[in-house]
């Protein structure tokens, strides 16, 4: 049992900080953050391979979950799914808006300064890769997106993940199967 499962089987369930926190309770959503906090960061760093973006997806999707403490409702006994698919959406929404600067200042750097710009977009190759991976993962249908983004986007074992879907952890394992050959299908060919 991970370091993360074992804080989240201490003190209340998240349905019931998840409906304290819809009252307004700081005190749960501070046992939420201190809960979850790990496994979020450590899924936006894989999300953007980027100390700082993580962070800043941390801080996101936590102010996230603050803003709609009234209106989302969690379908498990966790708030981590929700949390992952907070994150995921956040760093998608950055990567566009990141790919749409590139390219303005692609168009407004002169002809002889663009080795610059080429550095800057080797640098971010691996983000590249994983945004791909990210697209892709959204392309699939929800019980797939719901197992690549729990398993092999947060890292969660099957066991765990057949516990928070309720359904077997050989199915877990047969849905990991499925989705990793669609991902392969769905992603270029340069894509780890």
């Amino acid at each position: 049992m991970t370091e993360t499962t074992e804080r989240a089987n201490v003190g209340p369930p998240d349905t019931r900080l998840w409906e304290q926190i819809a009252e307004g309770d700081h005190a749960a959503f501070t046992e939420l953050f201190e809960r979850h906090a790990e496994a979020v960061w450590n899924y936006a760093y894989r999300l953007t391979a980027s100390w700082s973006q993580a962070e800043d997806l941390l801080s996101a999707t936590f102010l996230t979950a603050w803003r709609k403490r009234g209106e989302a409702q969690l379908v498990r006994d966790s708030a981590l799914p929700w949390l992952y698919t907070v994150t995921a959406n956040r760093a998608r929404t950055e990567w566009r808006a990141s790919r749409r600067a590139l390219r303005l200042v692609a168009r407004l750097t002169p002809q002889d300064e663009r080795d610059h710009a080429d550095e800057v977009a080797a640098r971010t190759d691996a983000q590249r890769r994983l945004a791909a991976v990210v697209a892709a993962i959204a392309k699939l249908p929800a019980s797939e997106r719901e197992i690549a983004q729990l398993c092999l986007l947060g890292d969660v074992s099957t066991a765990d993940a057949a516990a928070l879907l309720r359904i077997t952890e050989s199915s877990v394992r047969a849905r990991v199967s499925r989705t990793r050959a669609r991902l392969r299908d769905l992603t270029p060919e340069d894509t780890p």
